[in-house]
């Protein structure tokens, strides 16, 4: 009883997650995750397309006609052919051939749909996959929002898709990171920059997590969501089929994310773009990105990046495309504030002497999944000068917010909501006109942009920020304790992978 109790106090995505889990017995979470993201989106369109099937059947009367396509474009609704919709294949679930049966699906949705053309996955009938498993999965997400109605069905399949797309970036360690930023990044990211109206544009945009904060972000504060619109590029087309399926399940316009394999800097796919806020994650410190390619290119207007290295390649792409009044937020690895070599030195102090730098946050450590290498969010800002904030032409605020966070599992850390709060709140007092800003030792300082000049335009916020004050009243005991619960768990968690991995070798015959 108390065993049952506990599985149906579990939050229904992680339910669903465990049980989904469970039946991808030895494919990779790579793979994985295209088959059980591929049904998610299935179901979705499904379901969306079935409500307004019923909506035309119960007008025909009127002259309504539920087989009639252009019905469906008008309501910017996916029209499902006959042997696509999930009532179909549910029925065929428990056949052998279901993984064609899906296939076959996906084949006849995108050639009823230009838009996902070239989107959906077609990985059903794959040998590895078995299809008592697949027809077990496709139970599992039929019964998912089962009972609510359509558009709350919506909203949950857009919520359990998702969660599981952190679940699979979790599963997939450092690979996982190359599609997906951490949700507590994202939201940081978006709150710092409130963008309520305007272009957001996302030149690496992975699997869109940024746009579909974005717009959460406008939704959740009463504004307008079709006063957003989206620009987006993708250099991965496995990620960006995520990205279109991630964005069509909240219903975002997805027709401005672009891929091309050559990516933003050597094949820019919105060249005339001026954005009003650009929120990125760009990989970090990437070697290999045609810089010798580029030595003569327009948008180096504060010094040629090294070609051994993109971060700063990044920040001025990000910053040429960047509205008169624009703002930025983006990940940056940490070194990018120090590094002096091949010219970054100078880049960094021409962006502050033009008075591009708004704000500075250093991460806690292990916030990233593909890697450990320390980071810190750039905030910048066109123009500082005038506008709705006030002038902070002359300064630079600096958060060091290395001891926030708290961990998940032994290599991830993330943000809470109070951290996000925190971070935010000092930014926005700081910025806004009737903000009641205060330095705090350890934490946050605004400095002037002489200060920085002093320390030959290094931006790391520690030191600018010196030590906390309460480092007088460090409390051993307290200290001692959180220390000595956070090993205990770590050794609670050795355990049990010792015993998993116990338990997996007695798994093993050899009997020769």
């Amino acid at each position: 009883m108390a065993k049952q109790k506990a599985t149906t106090e579990e939050p229904l995505e992680k339910q669903l997650w465990k049980a989904a889990d469970k039946l991808r017995k030895n494919i990779d979470a790579a793979e994985y995750k295209h088959i059980v993201l591929g049904l998610i989106f299935l179901k979705y369109i499904s379901d969306a397309f079935e409500e307004l099937y019923a909506r035309l059947k119960a007008d025909e009367a009127n002259g309504a006609d539920p087989e009639d396509k252009d019905e469906y474009k008008a309501e910017n609704v996916f029209f499902v052919p006959q042997d696509a919709r999930w009532a179909y294949l549910q029925s065929k679930a428990k056949q052998p051939e279901i993984g064609k049966f899906v296939d076959d699906a996906m084949d006849a949705i995108e050639k009823e749909n230009a838009s996902l053309k070239g989107v959906l996955p077609k990985v059903f009938a794959r040998q590895n996959l078995d299809p008592t498993s697949l027809g077990e999965l496709i139970d599992l997400v039929g019964n998912i929002a089962l009972g609510d109605a359509k558009a709350r069905s919506a909203d949950v399949l857009g919520h359990v898709f998702e969660y599981f797309l952190g679940e699979f970036a979790l599963a997939e360690g450092k690979k996982g990171g190359q599609f997906y930023t951490p949700r507590s990044v994202v939201e940081l990211l978006v709150e710092m920059l409130e963008p309520y109206k305007g272009r957001v544009f996302d030149p690496c945009c992975g699997s869109g997590g940024m746009f579909v904060q974005s717009l959460k972000f406008v939704d959740s504060h009463a504004g307008r969501v079709n006063d957003i619109s989206i620009y987006g590029q993708e250099s991965n087309q496995t990620t960006w089929r995520l990205a279109k399926m991630n964005l069509a399940i909240r219903g975002i316009d997805s027709s401005q994310v672009k891929w091309n394999n050559e990516g933003s800097f050597l094949n820019d796919a919105h060249k005339d773009l001026k954005a009003d806020y650009i929120i990125a994650n760009p990989p970090f410190n990437v070697s290999d990105w045609g810089g010798d390619l580029m030595r003569t290119d327009g948008r180096w207007q504060y010094g040629t990046p090294p070609t051994g290295n993109a971060n700063f390649a990044w920040m001025q792409h990000f910053i040429y495309h960047l509205a008169p009044s624009g703002q930025a937020g983006v990940v940056l690895a940490k070194g990018a504030l120090t590094s002096k070599t091949s010219g970054e030195g100078d880049i960094r102090k021409a962006l502050v002497e033009n008075g591009l730098i708004d704000c500075i946050v250093n991460l806690p450590a292990k916030l990233f999944l593909n890697t450990q290498i320390p980071a810190a969010l750039w905030f910048m800002s066109r123009n500082r000068t005038n506008g709705k904030f006030r002038d902070r032409s002359n300064e630079i605020l600096f958060i060091d917010a290395r001891n926030l966070g708290h961990l998940i599992n032994r290599r991830t850390r993330e943000l809470s909501q109070q951290d996000i709060d925190k971070i935010t709140s000092t930014y926005h007092n700081w910025r806004n006109l009737d903000g009641k800003y205060e330095d705090i030792a350890g934490f946050c300082a605004s400095a002037p942009i002489s200060k920085v000049k002093e320390l030959d335009y290094v931006l790391t916020p520690g030191r600018y920020v010196g030590l906390p004050d309460e480092e007088d009243d460090f409390n051993f005991v307290e200290r001692f304790a959180s220390l000595k619960a956070e090993l205990e768990a770590q050794f609670k968690e050795e355990a049990k992978l010792n015993e998993m991995i116990a338990a997996n070798l007695l798994k093993i015959n050899i009997n020769e």
